[in-house]
């Protein structure tokens, strides 16, 4: 099946793309709905709204953003993204991040950010291992007690890394647990986030905070045997923190 990135622009593609979001989330409550006329807005200003279209036009994928700023200067956030559950496994999600990345870097901006679950290692290896982004900040509960969330930051320039070949034996007691080289440390988990405990999650939390705070990024997410997963960090070489 042939799929088709846009910019979506119409009123009618707005409420598609709500209607979407509703869906995929699973959200009943009118509070968690997404306001059509926020997309029209932030596409007339420099934010992005961009969604992929099957061979029927059909809306399949939707993503927004807009521009963000610190004191390293600006970037765009992308808030959200969204694939319906029968596309999945089409490579609609890297679809939508390179759409989003044109749009940014139509306005100048050269860095992407968003946030993601850090015990989901399917998406944690599509950001890190797949697009190349890199896990730079940790977010303790930031949407609420146990919404810990990491902060990617993409470089919009750069090519995705050449993957290390792990020779790690890793088993359930190595979970929330660092090692590795100094250079080269790594932090293991559950690959399945039901296995996740309060005690492991308080481990991975500040296995994250502790690497993140010595100025080392999360750089690779991979699945092991035995039900376990592991992220590698790296330093940061772009000369900003």
């Amino acid at each position: 099946m042939a799929f088709r990135p846009v910019t979506l622009t119409t009123a009618e593609r707005f409420a598609e793309a709500a209607a979407l979001y509703r869906a995929v989330f699973g959200y009943q409550d009118p509070e968690y709905a997404l306001n059509p006329r926020l997309l029209g807005a932030l596409v007339s200003n420099g934010g992005s709204v961009v969604g992929v279209l099957d061979e029927d036009d059909r809306l399949v994928a939707f993503a927004y953003g807009f521009c963000g700023t610190d004191r390293r200067g600006f970037y765009h956030y992308s808030q959200s993204a969204v694939v319906a559950a029968d596309q999945q496994g089409h490579g609609l999600g890297r679809l939508l991040k390179h759409a989003q990345r044109e749009v940014a870097l139509s306005h100048g901006m050269t860095r992407m950010r968003w946030t993601y679950d850090p015990f989901q290692i399917r998406n944690g290896h599509f950001n890190l291992d797949v697009l190349g982004a890199r896990g730079r900040w940790y977010a303790p509960d930031m949407y609420g007690p146990g919404g810990d969330r990491v902060v990617i930051e993409w470089d919009l320039h750069a090519q995705p890394r050449a993957q290390d070949n792990l020779d790690l034996e890793l088993t359930e007691a190595d979970w929330g647990v660092l090692g590795g080289a100094g250079d080269r440390p790594w932090l293991a988990l559950p690959s399945d986030p039901e296995a996740v405990t309060p005690e492991i999650a308080d481990r991975v939390r500040q296995g994250f905070l502790d690497l993140l705070g010595k100025g080392l990024a999360a750089d690779s997410c991979r699945r092991l045997p035995s039900g376990t997963a592991v992220y590698l960090f790296g330093a940061v070489h772009d000369g900003r923190s």
